[in-house]
């Protein structure tokens, strides 16, 4: 059977492989598969207040408190994932639907019924034309680093602000942007023999999402665009992308500003041994969603190394910093965010990994001030 490919088309999360079920009916198989994890987070905040989306600090690193604990999600939630796929004349058809939940939250006796439907598209293409997806998807830019990140199916940054009710942040904000989900129409190039691939897409503009203050941009009649060109032969796999979208102020005084980041990186896997590296720069890339800080230069940076000492386990240590460039308004005082995350994946079947991950995240301010949030997870994740 195939990875399984969740929080992107089902993107590969690890080792496991999906034992989803295959029903055949006429001309189409069904698929349906999922996944559910939880993880035992405790995390501690220390030093200074540092403003905006400090992802170390006690406000959002430990929810307002000095320590605290919480059982829920890990990166990826919890996730039902049907989809259908049949061959019609010419052209391999797709539809795909994902519908995902947390764990975690803070009442005993409210219902937890917040669905995210993250995923919702078709597909139709073939070998020579190549592939055409509408509807609701992740985005292009930010896929390989996320999806690459072994913390993926663990939790990288237990920030508990976002763990309760949603997930923790891997690496999310400090070493790389959310992948975001967008209304989409994108298209695949066909795969070349020589290993080049090309992705493109026209994204539904969205609004800016500041999280820690009010919204001042809106999106008006220009669509984001995001594309990327990757290589791959022999266990290496290059890639270089970029995305652009115009935000519209809706706040006196505040200028129009057009969101352009660019992103580059890379993966090498030598049978144990894997190593990943991803850069991305630009103009609104945003701590947790585009322009939450607004018109702000930054840059991330994540590298990860991972080995495999037997088959069933997995080690590996992963670092990301996200820096701004601006002591503007939107960045309230925040200069970085980082995150240090040594894990072990042991693989109990072919469905089931154990995880277990220490690291730490530190913010900084402009003016000085660093905050520090230590964090322990220790959980499980199964794949169906």
């Amino acid at each position: 059977m195939k990875k399984i490919f969740l929080l992107g088309a089902l993107a590969a999360a690890g080792t496991q492989s999906a034992q989803a079920v295959d029903i055949k009916a006429g001309d189409w198989t069904v698929n349906v598969g999922g996944i559910v994890n939880a993880y035992y987070t405790q995390v501690s905040c220390s030093g200074d207040a540092v403003g905006g989306l400090a992802l170390a600090g006690k406000g959002l690193g430990c929810g307002g408190e000095s320590n605290r604990t919480t059982i829920g999600n890990g990166l990826l939630p919890n996730g039902l994932v049907t989809s259908a796929s049949s061959r019609q004349g010419d052209y391999d058809v797709k539809a795909l639907i994902g519908i995902y939940n947390a764990t975690a939250t803070d009442s005993a006796i409210a219902a937890n019924s917040g669905v995210d439907v993250r995923q919702a598209y078709f597909t139709f293409g073939n070998a020579e034309m190549g592939t055409v997806k509408l509807g609701r998807d992740n985005g292009i830019f930010g896929a390989n680093p996320i999806f690459g990140d072994m913390t993926l199916i663990g939790s990288g940054a237990p920030v508990q602000a976002t763990q309760r009710g949603r997930v923790t942040l891997g690496h999310i904000g400090a070493g790389y942007s959310y992948v975001g989900y967008y209304g989409q129409i994108a298209y695949s190039a066909p795969k070349s023999t020589s290993g080049i691939g090309f992705d493109a897409a026209l994204v539904s503009p969205v609004s800016d999402t500041p999280i820690v203050a009010a919204a001042t941009y809106s999106a008006k009649n220009s669509p984001q665009v995001q594309a990327q060109v990757t290589y791959a032969a022999d266990g290496f796999k290059g890639w270089l992308g970029a995305k652009s979208q115009k935000f519209s102020s809706t706040t006196p005084g505040v200028n129009d500003f057009t969101m352009s980041a660019v992103e580059l990186g890379l993966s090498y896997q030598a049978g144990a041994a894997g190593l990943l590296a991803n850069f991305q720069g630009g103009k609104g890339l945003g701590v947790l969603s585009d322009a939450d800080q607004g018109d702000v230069k930054a840059k991330n940076y994540f590298v990860q190394a991972t080995y495999k000492p037997t088959e069933k386990l997995k080690l590996g240590l992963g670092y990301g910093i996200s820096k701004n460039d601006d002591n503007t308004v939107g960045t309230g005082g925040l200069k970085s965010n980082a995150n240090l995350t040594a894990g072990m994946y042991y693989s109990l079947t072919s469905a089931i990994s154990l995880v277990g991950e220490v690291g730490q995240t530190r913010s900084k301010g402009f003016n000085g001030g660093e905050a520090k949030m230590n964090g322990v997870s220790v959980g499980g994740i199964i794949f169906f």
